[in-house]
C-alpha cells in the first residue's frame, strides 16, 4: 500500500475541490483580545458578551479571512474572495451573532475546536441554515493564526424539519382548539382481551357478552386515556385534566355500558370507524347526550394503540327533538295528551288490547260562558285546572287526552267497569280538592263511562261513554236550572 502524499499541491487541490465550504481564517487578534479581557478580570465570557452585544462584533471584526475554497464562493454567490469579504456584512447578520457567542465561549474555555448550528445569508439574501465546525490547525494552538472552518449547508434538512414542526403544531392546534371534545386513547389492552376470546374459539361475540356481562366492564377498565383537549374540560365541567381522568367513573356510567358493548361488537366485526349516540354525565351530574365518533388511527390498525374519540354535544338537539315529540302527542295548555295520541292509542288497543277497556269521556261545564263573560284567560285557567286534575288521576298504561275544546277522554286498558267507577270517584274527589283553592270559580265536569264487551269495537265504547256524558251534561244544567251560557260563578 502506498504512503499518503505530502505534496503541498495535493493539499491545495483537496482544499479547493472539497464538497463542503472551507475557510482558512486568522483568529490571532481574537486571542489577543481574550488575553486583554482576562487581564481585566473577565471570567464569564458569555455574560460578558451578552451584557454588551457590540463586544461580539468586536471579536468578529478581528477575524481575518485568509482563504476560501470554490464551494464557498458558489454557496454564497461570490465571484471571488475579495467580493465575499467586501460583502461579509450581508453574510453574517441577524441570528449569526447569537451562535457566534457559543463559538467564542468554546475557544475561551480552552477548546481547540468549536461548532454551532447557525444561519448565514447568500449575497442575494437567501437564508442558509448551516452546520459550522471550526478547528485550530495543528502547530497553531498558541497563536490561533490558522483556523479551518467547515460549513455544511443543511437548509433542506432544516426546512423539512420546520415543515414537520409546522405540521405537528397545526395538528396540535386542531386538536387543542377543536370545537368538539377530543380524546386520544389506547385500546391495545382491549384488543388483546378480544383476541384472546377469539382464540378460544368464540364466534358470536354478542352471545358471548350476553353470557359474560363482566367482560364489557373489564374492557372499559382497560382503556387508557392518553390526552384530551380543552373543549373536553369545558364539556364535562372539569377544572383540569387530572381531575377529569380521576373521575371517569362519574362520566361513563348508567347508559354508557350498553353503548360500549355495541362499540365492542362493531370492533369484533372489524368496524374501526364508528358513530353512535351515547349518554355521558358532566361532573356536576348533568346528563349529556353526545354524538360519539370513534376511529382507530392509521398505522395502528394492528394493535389499536392509538384511537381518537370525538364527542359532539347534541343535548340541545335531543331536548328539541323531545319537545317536538312532546308537542306531537301532548296538549300544551293542559299538559295532557292530545287527540292525535288518543286516536293512535285507541287503534293500538283495538289491535293489541289488553281487554276489557274502560273509556271515560269528560266535558267541562260552563267553559263557553267563562270565555264569553270573563275572557279567554279565565277559560284557559279552567282548562289548566282540569289538566292538573286529570294529570293526577291515572298512571301508565292508562292515559288522559284532550280530544276537543273542552272535552277529555280517559283510556283505561285492562280495566273493568268496577275499577272504572272507582276512577270516576277519584276524579270527583280531585275536583272537590281543586275547588277548595279556587272558590270564586268552581271547576265542574260532566262525565260518561263505558266498558268494552266481547266483540265490541272501541269506537262504539267511546260513543256509549260520550252519550252518557251528554246525558250527564243535560242533567247538570236542568237540575240547577242553569243556562249553559252563564257561568257557575255568575
Amino acid at each position: 500500500m502506498s504512503a499518503l502524499s505530502t505534496d503541498p499541491d495535493d493539499d491545495a487541490k483537496m482544499f479547493e475541490l472539497a464538497p463542503v465550504s472551507l475557510w482558512i481564517e486568522d483568529y490571532s487578534a481574537v486571542r489577543a483580545l481574550f488575553e486583554q479581557w482576562r487581564a481585566e478580570g473577565v471570567d464569564d465570557i458569555k455574560t460578558f458578551l451578552a451584557t454588551v452585544p457590540d463586544r461580539v462584533r468586536q471579536c468578529s471584526e478581528r477575524i481575518r479571512i485568509l482563504k476560501v475554497n470554490r464551494k464557498t464562493l458558489s454557496l454564497f454567490g461570490a465571484r471571488d474572495l475579495a467580493h465575499l469579504t467586501a460583502n461579509l456584512g450581508q453574510v453574517l447578520r441577524d441570528d449569526t451573532f447569537k451562535s457566534h457567542v457559543e463559538e467564542l465561549a468554546q475557544l475561551w474555555n480552552g477548546q481547540a475546536s468549536f461548532s454551532s448550528h447557525t444561519v448565514n445569508y447568500t449575497l442575494t439574501g437567501e437564508r442558509l441554515d448551516i452546520q459550522l465546525n471550526g478547528t485550530i490547525l495543528p502547530g497553531h494552538e498558541q497563536t490561533w493564526d490558522r483556523v479551518m472552518i467547515a460549513i455544511e449547508d443543511v437548509t433542506k434538512r432544516e426546512n423539512a424539519r420546520r415543515r414537520l414542526m409546522d405540521s405537528e403544531n397545526y395538528a396540535f392546534g386542531l386538536f387543542a382548539h377543536s370545537p368538539v371534545s377530543l380524546w386520544v386513547e389506547d385500546f391495545s389492552a382491549v384488543k388483546r382481551l378480544m383476541d384472546d376470546v377469539r382464540g378460544r374459539g368464540v364466534e358470536d361475540f354478542r352471545v358471548f357478552t350476553d353470557v359474560h356481562e363482566e367482560f364489557v366492564s373489564r374492557c372499559m377498565s382497560e382503556i387508557r386515556v392518553l390526552d384530551i383537549n380543552g373543549r373536553t374540560l369545558e364539556l364535562f365541567g372539569a377544572p383540569d385534566k387530572e381531575t377529569l381522568l380521576r373521575k371517569l367513573a362519574d362520566i361513563f356510567r348508567d347508559e354508557m355500558e350498553p353503548h360500549f358493548r355495541e362499540q365492542l361488537v362493531d370492533l369484533w366485526d372489524g368496524k374501526l370507524f364508528q358513530q353512535r349516540e351515547v349518554v355521558n354525565y358532566a361532573l356536576d351530574g348533568t346528563k349529556l347526550h353526545l354524538l360519539l365518533q370513534f376511529s382507530v388511527l392509521p398505522k395502528h390498525e394492528h394493535d389499536w394503540s392509538l384511537v381518537q374519540v370525538a364527542l359532539t354535544d347534541i343535548t340541545a338537539r335531543k331536548k328539541a327533538e323531545a319537545y317536538l315529540e312532546y308537542l306531537g302527542t301532548h296538549d300544551v295548555l293542559t299538559r295532557t295528551l292530545n287527540r292525535s295520541f288518543y286516536v293512535d292509542e285507541l287503534n293500538r288497543l283495538e289491535r293489541k288490547g289488553p281487554r276489557p277497556v274502560t273509556i271515560i269521556i269528560a266535558d267541562l261545564n260552563g267553559l263557553k260562558s267563562a270565555n264569553d263573560e270573563l275572557g279567554h284567560a279565565v277559560g284557559d285557567a279552567l282548562l289548566r285546572r282540569a289538566g292538573e286534575v286529570f294529570g293526577s288521576l291515572v298512571d301508565k298504561p292508562a292515559s288522559v287526552s284532550r280530544i276537543g275544546g273542552d272535552e277529555f277522554a280517559v283510556l283505561l286498558p285492562g280495566t273493568d267497569g268496577a275499577i272504572g267507577e272507582a276512577v270516576l270517584s277519584s276524579l270527583s274527589e280531585l275536583i272537590e280538592l281543586n275547588n277548595q283553592y279556587y272558590p270564586e270559580l268552581p271547576l265542574s265536569i260532566s262525565t260518561g263511562i263505558a266498558t268494552s264487551r266481547p266483540g265490541d269495537r272501541l269506537e262504539q265504547v267511546a260513543k256509549r261513554a260520550d252519550m252518557k256524558m251528554l246525558h250527564a251534561k243535560r242533567l247538570y244544567y236542568l237540575q240547577a236550572n242553569r243556562d249553559r251560557r252563564v257561568t257557575g260563578a255568575a
